[in-house]
């Protein structure tokens, strides 16, 4: 059993290969330096009490060295066990000395071939609050974050001169940035596919392409909606390590916040729209198909008749020795023919 309650064995059960190593950022308002390294003790020597310590770990498969961190920090094992379980649900915990927040970070899949659709990959993000430290353990490498690094390199807004709480509202709009645009990519694919099925579109694929979005759409619901209760903690708690100076910004993450919970829930009833949609296309499609057959069925309905009274194995019949019997069947069973399919033409039926 994995990362249970009953076993001191790490196992990390995501799928990522990246090799683990590590990224820290120490700042404080004159200053910002930066060290890299492949294992906690490259780094370690490096973290500064007297400043604010961003460590970046990518890579979950040197379990060993996130026991580490989280030994030096102080972190409890059963977080530990759900930094290393990738399939753990989105959460935001609090604890006595830091938070936790377990989330989800979304990206599009590599398509095998030019012909796959689109899909929707994610990988987990953990990132942990401390008094003067944030932790982010990423499974792979990503540019996520590049902007952060960058802002605290340029000391945009003078993000190096605040607390350890305003750098995790800064991670936050990153990861809430991701949603939205993912978010976003689905409603604009979900509007075309709806302007191409009231075209009534003969396209095979448009079923398979909505459940495609549906799969994209229930991914990303499990892992963002938990968050609309989630996130009250981090308003509204009374934990040390959020400073009232910050809130403003934690209200501003809020917001975009519910602009994707806003665009899910409307994801949502369109695409039970388009399934409808869908449904009634194909009902439609069906009906004129059999309209068709129909149609092809009453012109040959009477001609039909009509052979079946010549194909009969009377001896007297008036017709057989006629010498234009035959020019006047074929003659007559065209008229007929006509005449029917221009009835139906007449009535708007075809």
């Amino acid at each position: 059993m994995k990362n249970n309650l009953l076993s001191e064995k790490l196992i990390y059960t995501g799928e990522s290969q990246t090799p683990t190593h590590l990224h820290l950022c120490t700042y404080n308002t004159n200053e910002m330096q930066e060290f890299s390294g492949t294992n906690f003790h490259e780094v370690s020597d490096s973290l500064n009490n007297e400043r604010i310590n961003w460590l970046q770990i990518h890579g979950m498969k040197n379990t060993e060295t996130i026991r580490e961190i989280c030994e030096h920090f102080e972190i409890d094992f059963l977080v530990l066990q759900d930094i290393l379980n990738a399939d753990h649900p989105t959460k935001i915990e609090e604890h006595d000395k830091y938070i936790v927040l377990i989330l989800k970070l979304f990206y599009p899949a590599k398509k095998e071939n030019e012909d796959d659709l689109d899909e929707l990959g994610q990988q987990q993000v953990c990132i942990i609050l401390g008094t003067n430290y944030v932790l982010t353990f990423l499974e792979r490498d990503t540019d996520f974050f590049d902007d952060v690094s960058t802002a605290l390199r340029n000391d945009v807004l003078k993000i190096r001169s605040r607390q350890s709480d305003y750098l995790l509202s800064v991670l936050l709009n990153s990861v809430i940035g991701n949603y939205t645009s993912m978010v976003s990519d689905i409603d604009d694919a979900l509007e075309d596919l709806e302007e191409e099925l009231l075209r009534i579109s003969d396209g095979d694929d448009i079923g398979i392409q909505i459940q495609s979005l549906r799969r994209q759409y229930m991914l990303m619901k499990k892992s963002i909606l938990p968050l609309k209760e989630q996130y009250i903690k981090l308003l509204r708690g009374e934990s040390t390590l959020m400073h009232k100076i910050n809130r403003a910004f934690y209200n501003d993450v809020n917001d975009h916040l519910q602009f994707v919970l806003q665009t899910i829930e409307i994801c949502r009833e369109t695409l039970s729209s388009l399934v409808d949609l869908y449904i009634s296309n194909n009902d439609l499609r069906m009906n004129d198909i059999m309209k068709r057959l129909t149609i092809v069925s009453t012109i040959f309905i009477p001609l039909t008749f009509l052979v079946g009274v010549w194909g009969m194995n009377f001896k007297i019949m008036p017709e057989l020795d006629w010498r234009y019997g035959y020019c006047f069947a074929w003659a007559l069973m065209i008229i007929i023919g006509i005449m029917v399919y221009a009835f139906f033409r007449k009535k708007k039926w075809y």
